[in-house]
């Protein structure tokens, strides 16, 4: 059985090298063009190349989102780009069109097709189907439950591909047309105003029902499927996709180690799947900024899977700090700051070949050379005494133990 793979999500290029060294098997990035997420930095094509290069040379793939639904305007340059993807060497791109898919099979000859998310795909028939028209794999529906997946793994005649992270940003079990028809951005071609999130007045008629204080908003909780992982690798779906390529390095970085450690503790089997688990809900609080639940992997979403009243977003302050380099010699480690952090806290620092080691700082040398108590200001270049090796790219974090 090939090992599943894990997939992670980049917002640009920076991003894209701290997924793969802490772990990642693939990658999935946007382009400038036919790519949802608007606002993501996305690559021009001399930094896909540069990305390719980049993965392959450290033996991970990269997959493109060429996932826009496009209307007629939106097609312009659609075939030349698609050669271009492919004289780059790209692995695989990520569609939610039909069209997009013929002409990628008429034009190419190197990368994989991927059938988006967006077709919310839930049945083996669906799958043959797009199987017929030449797709690679297909990444299901969020919708699907454990059992359902199962079914679909026992009659499905292509890899499959589903979500174990991040937000539920999808039409039917997200609110995605809201925006469409309140703000006449479009979800599906990238400029989705996150309406699900919002708080709204609510009324009966012309009278206000809802709380002055607590607005109703009707968002979904963020996805974790940790609880499932070993269900997932047992039943043989292809690749684990984790959501976000708008989140940040600190984020990527700390969902894609915890799910590496726990992929690889699970395949190694020196562990418990209950004591694997553990251990990576404990690593994923760290990243955590809204709420998360199991979506429907098992059981369908009820009250306890939405977020009602609250827009449910907290600001995560754990990260404070990466590092830029160490002295062996002083034990002082040259870090830039982003989040406070005082004398006497408890720290934690964990990078691509190092796990989550803690200490407690003392030693504080602030910009100016200066011994300090309290390191505050973002982007701050100082010194800290850390009293094991670190290495350039590691992140600091408090520990939440």
């Amino acid at each position: 059985m090939n090992k599943i793979e894990l997939l992670a999500p980049a917002g640009d290029l920076e991003r894209l090298k701290t997924a793969i060294l802490f772990g990642a098997d693939a990658v999935f990035i946007g382009g400038k063009q036919f790519s949802l997420r608007s606002r993501a930095s996305n690559f021009d094509l001399a930094t896909i190349q540069e990305a390719v290069n980049f993965a392959h040379q450290h033996n991970s793939r990269v997959h493109v989102t060429v996932n826009m639904i496009p209307h007629q305007d939106d097609l312009e340059g659609l075939d030349e780009y698609l050669i271009a993807l492919d004289a780059i060497g790209v692995d695989a791109i990520i569609v939610a069109s039909v069209y997009i898919l013929k002409r990628a099979k008429a034009l190419t000859k190197n990368f994989e097709i991927h059938i988006s998310t967006q077709y919310s795909i839930t049945n083996s028939k669906t799958i043959q189907f797009y199987k017929k028209l030449g797709a690679d794999r297909v990444v299901l529906a969020r919708e699907n439950s454990l059992s359902e997946l199962k079914l679909l793994k026992e009659h499905s005649s292509l890899p499959l591909e589903v979500f174990i992270h991040g937000g539920m940003c999808v039409n039917y079990s997200g609110r995605c047309t809201l925006s469409n028809y309140m703000t006449l951005r479009d979800a599906n071609r990238g400029g989705c105003a996150q309406s699900c999130r919002w708080n709204y007045e609510i009324f009966d008629q012309k009278t206000t029902i809802s709380d002055e204080k607590v607005l109703f908003s009707m968002s979904s909780k963020d996805l974790n499927a940790i609880d499932v992982l070993p269900d997932l690798i047992k039943m043989g779906i292809a690749s684990l996709k984790i959501e976000g390529r708008m989140k940040t390095e600190y984020y990527i970085a700390t969902i894609v180690s915890a799910y590496r450690r726990a992929i690889d503790d699970l395949y190694k089997g020196s562990l418990t799947s209950d004591a694997v688990v553990l251990a990576a809900k404990r690593e994923l609080l760290n990243a955590e900024n809204r709420e998360t639940f199991s979506g429907f992997y098992l059981s369908q979403p009820n009250r306890s899977g939405h977020l009602y009243g609250v827009n449910g977003a907290n600001v995560n302050q754990n990260f404070v700090a990466k590092v830029l380099n160490y002295d062996a010699t002083t034990n002082l480690a040259t870090l830039e700051i982003r989040n406070h952090f005082s004398k006497g806290d408890r720290l934690e620092v964990f990078g691509p070949t190092l796990k989550p080691t803690s200490f407690v700082s003392q030693k504080m040398i602030n910009s100016d050379n200066e011994i300090t108590h309290r390191f505050f200001k973002p982007m701050e270049v100082v010194l800290l005494e850390v009293p094991f090796v670190v290495n350039e790219g590691d992140f600091v974090r408090k520990s939440l133990l």
